[in-house]
């Protein structure tokens, strides 16, 4: 999943490892289990598989030239900063990395965005997905909104499965809890299905199918429910 956030923010500009784990929590939400010492090994087994290529290094930035009224002074200091910058001279302090994605990324990318995963009980790698699905080709844009679909609806089935034992019905927050979470999934397919519709109807963009807000529950959402 990784690997795969890193490959589709690549795809959009090219990026250092900090502003990469910005954007991983800012644009996609992954805020939990990414820190710099997972990001960059991830980073590292892709630049190895040549899906990733460091494109230039940045350095820390200069100070200011000292203003010494000295204008002798302030050229040499000019002359020593410009050299410092030249390609193949080392700067002072730690360099930084800017990545970018090769042709083997860009074929990784597709790969990993179309396989389908081993379990479909994983909201983040949908979520994921869905954040670069306009890479998809249509066909395959409908089957991982059906495939949701398909998923969530069993997962309502098993929890009115579950509300029907008895240590449910005596207790109730866990049944108020249950409720919480049918209602959360009847909207979330009612949704998927607004956004299969947009699919299938060949509009250029879904933006308009959350727009207004929560809708009122549907006949079909009540039905769910029950």
């Amino acid at each position: 999943m990784l690997e795969l956030a890193i490959l589709g923010l690549l795809k959009e500009q090219e990026l250092h490892g900090y502003e990469l784990k910005k954007r991983l929590a800012e644009t996609l939400g992954l805020t939990s289990g990414v820190s710099f010492g997972s990001l960059y090994p991830a980073l590292g087994r892709l630049e190895k598989a040549g899906a990733v290529k460091a494109v230039e290094a940045l350095g820390e930035a200069q100070p200011a030239i000292p203003m010494t009224g000295s204008l002798g002074g302030e050229l040499a200091a000019f002359r020593a900063r410009r050299g410092a910058t030249r390609p193949g001279v080392r700067r002072g302090g730690r360099a930084k990395k800017v990545y970018g994605i090769t042709e083997r990324g860009e074929e990784l990318f597709a790969e990993l965005l179309a396989a389908e995963s081993q379990s479909n009980d994983d909201d983040r790698l949908f979520n994921l997905k869905l954040a670069f699905a306009r890479y998809l080709p249509p066909d395959d844009r409908i089957g991982l909104l059906e495939r949701r679909r398909a998923h969530l609806l069993e997962r309502m089935a098993r929890a009115r499965a579950a509300f029907r034992g008895e240590r449910v019905r005596s207790d109730g927050y866990i049944r108020s809890l249950i409720e919480h979470g049918n209602e959360t999934t009847a909207r979330e397919i009612s949704w998927l299905e607004r956004l299969i519709a947009t699919e299938r109807s060949g509009s250029a963009s879904p933006q308009n199918t959350s727009d207004a807000g929560p809708a009122e529950p549907t006949q079909r959402e009540e039905r769910l429910h029950d």
